[in-house]
Parts: C-alpha cells; sequence; structure tokens
C-alpha cells in the first residue's frame, strides 16, 4: 500500500486547538476556559476547589530541611503529561492556569536541582539555556497531545493616559515560547458588570465553515474577531453571531 494521499481535493479541516487567554484578575478567564470541553486544570494559584472543573495542584515542594526539592514541578508535569499520553481517560482540554506561574516554578526548580539561587548563578548560560529547553519542551508535548491546549495568564497595563492597554503579564522571551504554540489569543476584560472577550492575535485567518468541533465552535463563536474570511455566512448571518455574542456577553455579565 502507498504512503501517498489519494490525488484528489478534500474539504479543508482547520480547528484551532492551542489558545493563550489573557486578563486581568477576576475578568473571566478561567470561565471562559471551564467552557472547553471536559477541561482537565493544571492549577498554580491554590484555588483548584474554587471551580468545578477537575484540577491538579501544580507545585514545588521542598525538603523539609529546606535544601532540594521532595516534589519538582517538572517531574510533576512530566508524570500528568504521560499518563494524558497513555492512559484512559474522558479529558479532552488540559487548562495551565496560570502559565506566569509554571515559568516561576520550573526556574525554582532548576535552580534547586544546581543547588543556586538564581539561573544566572549556574554560568556561561547555561541555566537560561536549562529552562529554555525545560519550557519547550513542556510546550510541544502539551501541543503533541490528542487534546486542546489552554494557556491561561495575567495581565499588567503597559503606557499611560489614552495609551494605556493591557498585555500579559508573562515575560516577553517566555510568552514568545508559548504564544509561538498558540492557534489563538484571547483577552478577557471586565466593564462593570459585562464581560468582553476578543481575540489580539491568531496564527491563521480561520473560515467557519472549515472547523469541525461543534464543542470549539460553540466557544469562538461567542469571541469576536476569529473569523475573518467566510465561506458560506452571509453578512447579514455574520451581523446576527454579532448580535448573539453581544446579547450573550451581558447575560453573563449580569449573572
Amino acid at each position: 500500500m502507498s504512503i501517498l494521499p489519494v490525488n484528489e481535493p478534500h474539504t479543508p479541516i482547520d480547528t484551532p486547538r492551542n489558545f493563550f487567554i489573557y486578563g486581568a484578575t477576576m475578568s473571566g478567564k478561567s470561565y471562559l476556559a471551564e467552557h472547553f470541553p471536559s477541561p482537565l486544570f493544571l492549577n498554580t494559584d491554590g484555588n483548584s476547589l474554587a471551580q468545578s472543573a477537575p484540577a491538579i495542584q501544580i507545585r514545588n515542594i521542598k525538603n523539609a530541611n529546606g535544601r532540594g526539592l521532595k516534589q519538582s514541578i517538572i517531574t510533576q508535569l512530566d508524570e500528568i503529561i504521560r499518563a494524558l499520553q497513555n492512559e484512559h481517560h474522558t479529558y479532552e482540554t488540559v487548562v495551565v492556569d496560570v502559565i506566569d506561574d509554571v515559568c516561576v516554578m520550573l526556574e525554582q526548580a532548576i535552580c534547586a536541582d544546581e543547588g543556586v539561587q538564581t539561573l544566572a548563578d549556574i554560568g556561561y548560560g547555561k541555566g537560561f539555556s536549562m529552562f529554555n529547553t525545560v519550557l519547550q519542551e513542556m510546550v510541544m508535548d502539551l501541543k503533541a497531545l490528542p487534546l486542546n491546549v489552554v494557556y491561561i495568564s495575567r495581565a499588567i497595563t503597559e503606557g499611560e493616559g489614552i495609551q494605556a492597554h493591557e498585555i500579559p503579564s508573562l515575560r516577553t522571551k517566555y510568552y514568545n515560547i508559548v504564544n509561538g504554540n498558540a492557534d489563538l489569543v484571547i483577552y478577557t476584560q471586565r466593564i462593570g458588570k459585562r464581560y468582553i472577550r476578543k481575540v489580539t492575535d491568531r496564527r491563521k485567518e480561520y473560515i467557519r465553515e472549515q472547523i469541525d468541533d461543534p464543542k470549539i465552535l460553540r466557544i469562538l463563536d461567542n469571541v469576536p474577531g476569529v473569523y475573518d474570511k467566510p465561506v458560506q455566512t452571509s453578512i447579514s448571518e455574520q451581523n446576527k453571531i454579532i448580535k448573539q455574542q453581544e446579547e450573550q456577553q451581558q447575560i453573563e455579565g449580569d449573572k
């Protein structure tokens, strides 16, 4: 049997699977992530019991003498990813909440293993190289899973006055690694009782008719800015979708 595909046209299937969600505290980041299909949260802020979705608390645990680690986040994440790869389960989405803390804890774990205070103390740039390798491996291993992957990040304000705007609080060099493997970047904002979501970056122009997962489609239909070049969706139908998004966001804001 030939390894070559049949030489005939096929209907494109193009469903985004990797997402980066950022916003200020209480802006609806985790709430949005909970609406992804069958999510497993990898939680870092000790708030895992405050949400309905299953969660695993991610953390470094020091030895009793304060030297070295009894539990390393690097080992813990590796075990979780291998379990998601090899064990039978019903999860469809893994949520890293929040990626900012994960990066800090990865640094701490490397420093603890090397017996130093900071990555710079390892010398010759080796510490930073080790960190980049660990972070890239984690991101690529998560991307390789047959699951949706959602990274959640806090936000900070950049600029002043009318130029002020919120950006991910994740350090730029770390953001570039994570975002380089994301399909959509979604910003969440709370204004009074209203919760607003919008796409601020995307890998490509997604066509609604080419997204084959109805569960993901249901989420994306409520996030303005996902689609740019519809194939079969008329202007009037697009306006109807936008109106439904606004009404849904207003309902969520009134809860």
